[in-house]
């Protein structure tokens, strides 16, 4: 009788057992709500980003923030290369940034964001037709 509640109790736990794989994907959700939680004054922002020259961009749906071009943007700068087909391309990236306004008598965007964390760099949409081409 021993023998078999053992054998029932083992099949129990190595049917329950789930081979979870985890996933890159990020949840935008849990990440606002850690910003908030965390009270550490960083934001998760989502949004097409660009580094071009001296310049960097970050254009969201709602909005167009300047870039601290510091280490971390370099780091960003080289994760979006790979997605990029010319120096000008915006690739679609996920990052937690500290918010805060242009210093007076600067040029540029009222807000400038400055990149605390990355947490996703996606290829841009293939299909995409917002693309501006100047010829000469």
């Amino acid at each position: 009788m021993k023998k078999i509640n053992l054998i029932v109790i083992i099949a129990l736990v190595m049917f329950s057992c789930k081979n979870e794989t985890k996933t890159n994907d990020v949840n935008l959700k849990e990440n606002r709500a850690k910003s908030y939680d965390q009270n550490d004054g960083l934001i998760t922002v989502r949004g097409d980003f660009v580094y071009y020259g001296d310049v960097a961009v970050l254009q969201t749906p709602k909005e167009i923030y300047g870039v601290v071009i510091d280490d971390n943007l370099q780091l960003l700068d080289q994760q979006v290369k790979p997605f990029k087909k010319e120096a000008t391309d915006m690739v679609p990236v996920t990052i937690r940034v500290r918010k805060f306004k242009k210093p007076e008598g600067e040029e540029g965007w009222p807000f400038r964001v400055e990149i605390k964390e990355i947490l996703k760099v996606e290829a841009p949409n293939p299909e995409s037709k917002d693309v501006i081409k100047l010829a000469k």
